[in-house]
């Protein structure tokens, strides 16, 4: 586990009589991207949200970095460098770009006792932030609702990697996005890991899951069907372990 950067040990969490998730053990590594796979109900939001701080565990334990973590919710998650994008991106879209990527941790100047938004200090940053990615946008004075889909998300993917300083946890990046603007993004998250950051990917599309990520993690029925490099498997593989189809036919034991 010396390459571990994020460890899940025995992960449960029941909802009434509904087991989302039963003794999950996971690993992300440092400097990898991992995509999580499943069918609709497998329970691949239930443990991103645990990650994130969004709901809690019944049981299990959580370590970043060998030390283990309580993350109760999303500002502790966050004060231990973990983001969460979600598929509906959560971005204001009356507000401009370097409004949305400050939004909750506006950067102030005070001048006497009164403190003052720094939109010019803010605004440098995110230009040097979005140059730093790659990103190419015209104006970050732009209103987010004038932006394409593409745009909107490669704005809230590099909000979370702004503010996620270790593992970056990216739902359905690239839904609802036409092939031109889903290759900027998945592009944007492969040129992520030169930036030492960590991503999880959730993701329907495995062609995508093929072509950005360095392992893939199946579960089914909330638990873990099973974990393959990416290098190492093709789709029919990993279409087996999400339907549950085992080489020979028959259905996997649970």
């Amino acid at each position: 586990m010396n390459n571990c950067l994020l460890h899940l040990e025995g992960i449960s969490k029941n909802f009434g009589g509904v087991k989302a998730l039963q003794d999950i053990e996971l690993n992300v590594n440092y400097n990898e991207i991992l995509a999580i796979v499943g069918d609709n109900g497998a329970g691949k939001s239930s443990l991103v949200k645990i990650i994130s701080g969004a709901i809690s565990p019944d049981k299990g334990k959580i370590f970043l970095d060998g030390k283990e973590v309580l993350i109760k919710n999303p500002v502790d998650a966050a004060s231990l460098g973990i983001q969460m994008c979600y598929q509906d991106l959560a971005l204001v879209d009356c507000l401009d770009v370097t409004t949305n990527i400050f939004l909750g941790r506006e950067i102030c100047r005070r001048v006497g006792f009164v403190d003052f938004l720094s939109f010019r200090e803010m605004r440098g940053k995110s230009i040097s932030h979005l140059k730093t990615l790659g990103i190419e946008l015209q104006n970050v004075k732009e209103r987010v609702r004038y932006l394409s889909g593409g745009q909107r998300q490669v704005i809230a993917v590099s909000r979370a990697v702004y503010w996620g300083t270790k593992l970056v946890i990216l739902d359905e990046p690239t839904a609802a996005l036409g092939v031109r603007e889903a290759k900027k993004v998945n592009e944007l998250i492969k040129n992520l890991k030169q930036k030492n950051i960590s991503i999880i990917v959730i993701s329907h599309n495995l062609q995508h899951v093929f072509y950005v990520a360095d392992r893939v993690v199946v579960l089914r029925h909330g638990r873990k069907a099973g974990e393959k490099v990416i290098k190492e498997t093709d789709g029919d593989e990993v279409v087996k372990m999400i339907t549950g189809a085992e080489f020979n036919g028959q259905e996997l034991a649970y």
